[in-house]
């Protein structure tokens, strides 16, 4: 299994608009974050995890050409809005994409992109995507996927287990019952948005806590804003590193 971040950073983006501050105007190509989300590659099928506002641009930029299947975390903007991009590989392929997200993810999703879901009568638009709705573990292309809820501010999200691997993006706190689904990791993905703290996300601190009680040999912090800049790393503990987009994984 490979794992690629596609994006490391923000909702914003970085460079954010209209901003000058020093690591927007950053010359080291590890500070230009699209926004979050991953690509996983196994036995020949490509898994996205959220389709990002700059999907199409991540998608040149790895040379993505297919996507099996789509994982959605939730329904915030940032992770969601690429959604369109997806109809280019429809066109190449004709196979319609099964996503996998939580009821109020899909809910939210077939109210804004009913076209992608739906094919509106007289339309001549065919539906892209088809919708599974996941509460519990479940098989995709021979690997176990084990959907893990986090607290996202005053709203949920989902965070994904893979094997020894788990993407946990947008969330400021984990229930203890998804803690348990945790335990044994050699690589995790976690929002650690800045420095300072932040009430719908992990600050750095908050990311350091909690990857601490989960023991994983090896932590890379994503969803990141322009407060962080990559040459940062050295304050980190052992163990820890900066998302940035492009990094890839084998496991």
């Amino acid at each position: 299994m490979k794992i690629t971040i596609l994006g490391s950073g923000t909702s914003t983006g970085v460079p954010m608009v209209g901003c000058n501050c020093r690591v927007c105007y950053s010359d080291d190509p590890r500070d230009k974050r699209t926004r979050a989300s991953i690509m996983i590659r196994h036995q020949g099928r490509t898994i996205l995890v959220d389709t990002s506002t700059d999907l199409r641009r991540q998608a040149l930029r790895q040379g993505i050409k297919t996507v099996d299947a789509v994982l959605f975390t939730h329904s915030h903007a940032d992770h969601v809005n690429g959604i369109d991009d997806l109809r280019g590989f429809y066109f190449l392929h004709r196979e319609i994409i099964p996503c996998y997200a939580s009821g109020s993810t899909l809910e939210t999703l077939q109210a804004g992109f009913r076209y992608i879901f739906q094919e509106h009568e007289s339309s001549g638009y065919a539906p892209l995507l088809a919708a599974h709705e996941i509460s519990a573990p479940f098989e995709l292309f021979g690997l176990k996927i084990i959907p893990v809820p986090l607290i996202h501010g005053k709203t949920t999200a989902l965070g994904y287990r893979i094997g020894s691997f788990a993407y946990l993006t947008d969330c400021s706190s984990i229930p203890d019952s998804s803690l348990e689904l945790l335990t044994g990791l050699e690589l995790l993905i976690i929002d650690g948005l800045r420095w300072t703290g932040h009430p719908f996300h992990f600050n750095i601190e908050g990311a350091i806590a909690v990857a601490r009680r989960l023991a994983a040999p090896r932590v890379i912090l994503t969803h990141l804003t322009h407060e962080i800049a990559y040459s940062e790393r050295g304050k980190l503990p052992p163990g820890f590193e900066f998302a940035y987009d492009g990094m890839e994984f084998d496991l």
